[in-house]
């Protein structure tokens, strides 16, 4: 099997060799030996690091992306909690859409100034319920 230095990784994946330092410090990937001071990698590590991404584009915390692979590096997929993050992505897709046409709506509103327009206040109040529900799951976390 073909080994790939620690740049020809950096270079495939995109990331940084002090990305795929840290990947490999916290056990996300494996490398298979060095060449001198280069770390050396399967070939199938380039795979790994784009579903790494996925996950961290997906939302999903570095913990549990290592969650998903098996110790040979496999990927082992929760099916379950894909359709929860799914789900979850589908909630904030309509919450941004109703921000982007109330933001809309605002930017183009006939009233003279922005604290005469009803959508506006409906805004602040709903950023202002936002913020207060945030900080209240943070404080309970």
């Amino acid at each position: 099997m073909k080994l790939l230095d620690i740049g020809t990784v950096a270079e495939q994946s995109g990331l940084p060799s002090s990305t795929l330092r840290y990947y490999e410090e916290v056990g996300l990937i494996q490398s298979v030996g060095r060449h001198g001071l280069r770390r050396q990698f399967d070939a199938p590590v380039v795979t790994q690091l784009a579903l790494i991404s996925l996950g961290k584009m997906a939302g999903f915390s570095l913990e549990d992306i290592k969650g998903m692979f098996a110790k040979d590096g496999t990927p082992q997929l929760p099916r379950a909690e894909l359709h929860l993050r799914a789900d979850a992505l589908d909630q904030q897709i309509r919450g941004l859409t109703r921000l982007r046409d109330a933001l809309r709506h605002v930017a183009e509103c006939p009233a003279e100034t922005h604290m005469d327009c009803p959508k506006f206040k409906r805004l602040m109040e709903f950023a202002a319920r936002s913020t207060a529900k945030r900080s209240a799951e943070s404080t309970r976390r």
